[in-house]
């Protein structure tokens, strides 16, 4: 069913959420062009360009979802669903998924482009997830309910892990989490649910930690490793987290290095395009324009200029939590709890690791972060937010 449109919607858009949205680009951008200014490789070209391309492409998603209306959206949550969850399958198939720097997240379509089908699965579960728990007449006080939507996350999350792509992974069960808390799932099913997660990260843990310190060889540690689902050296980005010391020329390289350009910004930075840690290339060039953006703009704009991008993102947070408040529906609070929540998880993750306080992840700064496809799937995601805001009728 195609969804139903109104052009002279746009009239009632959040324009706040629009112009915070439209500066963070901006500052992406700038950002960008400064990370890739030093690479000089001809045939991959300037990152900034191909940039811009995305966020148009992302623009023309977020008006497109904001100006139609979001219920017909919901009502195809199981086969969005379905098909993101195909396209996860189709990554490990040969000749389709794409391996780029030891990971196979890609998928290659007429040889073109290139897309990571987890983000857009990140905005299927979140659909699936509002229309599961939001649907009227849906009774939130029997376990098969809590158990489907769990098993609706754990399917594509132990797909993704596989790729392997810890980092986008562990954004799904917050995003369930938050969303049961919303939808008003009991206590009883859900502390104990929380509970189980928690005893799960820290037996991973202590699998991780404890075997190296038992003076196990790295053959039989691999082994249990790979076991619980993980590689070498996502253990080994977690080893340097708990010892800062281990392997600084190694897999402490790039932490350390985040941490001196954060540190060398002080109050105003070093100013725009002058960052030596960036220039010199201190922060390695193929992750300097994506995961380590704001390490980028530490150094470069300093702890004011931090604090403005965290501003920002704050304010966009909010907006999006009083869309949440205010919804006419069930299921379009929902929806707007689990694209919160998956903002604020990227956002928290990615600052976290730069400074220094989480493991190193592949998770991307939201509109700022180099990425086409992140960059399409968020966008795509607040103007279905934006969708709630307008569509909800509620002012």
């Amino acid at each position: 069913m195609m969804a139903r449109w109104s052009f002279h919607s746009w009239k009632r858009l959040d324009w706040i959420m629009v112009t915070i949205v439209a500066l963070l680009m901006a500052i992406g951008i700038l950002f960008v062009f400064s990370a890739d200014s030093r690479t000089g490789n001809p045939a991959v070209g300037p990152l900034y360009q191909k940039q811009l391309v995305w966020m148009a492409v992302g623009l023309v998603c977020f008006f497109v979802m904001a100006l139609s209306d979001y219920h017909q959206w919901i009502r195809m949550a199981w086969w969005l669903y379905g098909a993101a969850l195909v396209m996860l399958v189709l990554v490990f198939v040969p000749h389709v998924g794409v391996k780029i720097f030891g990971a196979t997240r890609w998928i290659q379509v007429a040889g073109l482009w290139v897309f990571q089908p987890a983000e857009l699965m990140k905005l299927a579960v979140v659909l699936v997830l509002a229309r599961l728990f939001g649907w009227p007449g849906q009774s939130l006080r029997h376990g098969r309910i809590v158990l489907l939507g769990l098993a609706l996350v754990l399917a594509p999350l132990v797909l993704i892990v596989k790729q392997p792509d810890l980092g986008t992974a562990i954004i799904f069960l917050p995003v369930l989490v938050a969303v049961m808390y919303a939808a008003g799932v009991p206590g009883r099913i859900l502390v104990p649910l929380v509970t189980a997660g928690g005893l799960v990260v820290v037996l991973v843990l202590a699998v991780i930690v404890i075997p190296p310190k038992l003076g196990w060889n790295e053959a039989r540690q691999e082994r249990l490793i790979r076991m619980i689902g993980l590689n070498p050296y996502q253990r080994d980005r977690i080893l340097v987290f708990v010892d800062s010391d281990r392997d600084p020329l190694g897999t402490g390289w790039n932490k350390a290095q985040s941490q001196i350009a954060i540190g060398s910004g002080r109050f105003w930075g070093k100013g725009y395009m002058q960052g030596t840690q960036n220039i010199l290339g201190f922060l390695p060039r193929t992750v300097a324009p994506n995961d380590f953006i704001f390490s980028v703009i530490a150094e470069e704009k300093g702890f004011m200029g931090s604090m403005t991008v965290l501003m920002l993102f704050a304010l966009m947070i909010h907006l999006g939590l009083r869309v949440a408040a205010v919804a006419s529906d069930k299921i379009g609070r929902l929806l707007c709890v689990g694209i919160v929540t998956i903002l604020f998880c990227h956002v928290f993750v990615n600052i976290a690791m730069t400074i220094g306080v989480l493991p190193i992840t592949g998770i991307p700064l939201p509109l700022i972060s180099y990425g086409g496809t992140f960059m399409i799937g968020t966008m795509t995601a607040l103007g279905m937010m934006q969708s709630v805001y307008i569509w909800g009728d509620w002012r």
